[in-house]
């Protein structure tokens, strides 16, 4: 099985919360609810994670604790890297590359616009943008096909095999 980057953006953060900066706004509630399910379903697509690398940030920091519990990875496995936070595609491709280069499946859980911008990135022209303009909406995952280094990934070196979206999954 060639190497897959599991891109997610963290679920829906709410914004009328007494958080004194947008690093500690937690998870709304739909996010608490799309989380785990969004877990579930890539357990069922047998995409479980080698590694998990995520933002510190407390609604990423949320989603990937629940989504690691619906993928049954212990949290033991995950990496709270704060260069993701904010991160442009320099900055999560430094990310990825000090990812151990053994790992077959990586979850990289972060935010928009750097998550987005990795993808097309990586994807090349292949990536086209849905209808609504969102690549990644809150709690999305992009599924890719990559080459066999985490260190050396340029311009258009992925293959983009799928987008999911929360609520095209089963309840």
């Amino acid at each position: 099985m060639s190497r897959q980057l599991l891109v997610l953006r963290h679920g829906k953060s709410a914004w009328d919360t007494d958080a004194p900066t947008d690093f500690e706004r937690p998870l709304a509630k739909r996010g608490r609810k799309d989380a785990p399910r969004v877990g579930a379903w890539l357990r069922r697509e047998g995409l479980v994670p080698d590694h998990v690398v995520s933002s510190p940030a407390e609604r990423a920091r949320q989603t990937t604790l629940r989504v690691c519990e619906g993928l049954g990875v212990d949290n033991d496995r995950i990496a709270w890297d704060p260069r993701v936070y904010g991160a442009g595609v320099d900055g999560l491709l430094s990310v990825l590359a000090d990812c151990p280069q053994q790992a077959k499946t990586i979850l990289l859980v972060g935010h928009n616009p750097g998550l987005e911008t990795l993808v097309e990135y990586l994807g090349g022209e292949d990536v086209e943008i849905p209808e609504d303009g969102k690549l990644l909406p809150t709690a999305a995952v992009a599924r890719l096909e990559m080459p066999e280094s985490w260190a050396d990934l340029e311009e258009g070196s992925a293959r983009l095999v799928s987008l999911t979206r929360p609520r095209s999954l089963d309840a």
